[in-house]
Order: structure tokens, then sequence, then C-alpha cells
């Protein structure tokens, strides 16, 4: 796989803005671990091995244990989150695939047991966010492997 064009170059402002979204992220409301994991899993939906490859190498640099990486893909059936956790997920899922599902009423009731409004605008914009990088990565053919955890300033 080759990378088709580089936006980085292509459009500065724009990777610029995204970095300024990334800024926020870092500190928001929510718990960076929670937000990695919740990029890891868009990306495992939109399908972005970029972005699969960053997350899990980030998670792994802060001490996520391996095995909740392992399971993400089927944590519906996994013992291994919280409550909490769960809520997010599947919040994750439901705005990922906004155009199947168009965020039902029920997920919202469930997220807002354990998110508060805040916290529920930051897992959105976080959501937001990846699915933005992921379709820049997706679009741009961005090879994955060469990322380095922590590595954010150079790549998204």
């Amino acid at each position: 796989m080759e990378t088709r064009f580089d936006y980085h170059e292509g459009a500065p402002g724009l990777f610029r803005a995204m970095m300024g979204l990334e800024e926020y992220l870092r500190n928001c409301s929510i718990d960076h671990r929670l937000i990695h994991l919740l990029k890891l899993r868009a990306s495992q939906i939109n399908g972005c091995a970029y972005c699969i490859d960053m997350h899990w190498k980030d998670l792994k640099a802060i001490g996520e244990d391996e095995q909740r990486m392992y399971e993400l893909n089927a944590w519906r059936e996994s013992p291994f989150y919280t409550e909490r956790e769960r809520a997010a997920l599947e919040w994750t899922e439901a705005v990922t695939c906004v155009r199947t599902t168009h965020v039902p009423d029920d997920v919202y009731e469930r997220v807002k047991k354990y998110f508060s409004q805040q916290e529920i605008a930051d897992l959105t914009g976080a959501i937001a966010t990846i699915n933005a990088w992921n379709r820049l990565a997706i679009a741009s053919r961005t090879v994955p492997g060469a990322y380095k955890p922590g590595d954010y300033s150079k790549t998204a």
C-alpha cells in the first residue's frame, strides 16, 4: 500500500485545526485512557489500519491491559469493562454509525446515567474527531506501522 496524498503538507491549516481538537481532548473532562479506548473502537468499526495501530500503541504505552484491547471488538460479551465504559462504547458505536443508528434515545439514556452533559459533549467530540481522522487516513491511504506512542504532534 502506498500513501495517496499527504494531508499534513497538502492542507496544513486543516492539520492544525485537527490538532487543536486533539489539544482540547487532552484536557477535557474524559479520562485519557477512555478516550484512546473509544478511538480504538471507532477505528475498528471504520477499518482504519493507521488509527488502530496508533491507538493500540498509545493504550499500551499508558499501561492499558492488553486483554481489554484484544477483547474490544467483542466488548458486549467481555467482562473486562465497567458499566461506565460500556455506556461510552455503546455511545461510540452509535455516533460512529450515525447513518444507520441515528443515535437512539435508549443509548443516550444509558450514557447519561454515567456521564454529565459536559462529559457527553466531550465524548461526542472525541468520537467525531477520531471519525474525521479515520476518514483522512483511509482516504489518503496513510500507511500504518511507523507511529511511535505519544507522537501526536507529527501524526494523528
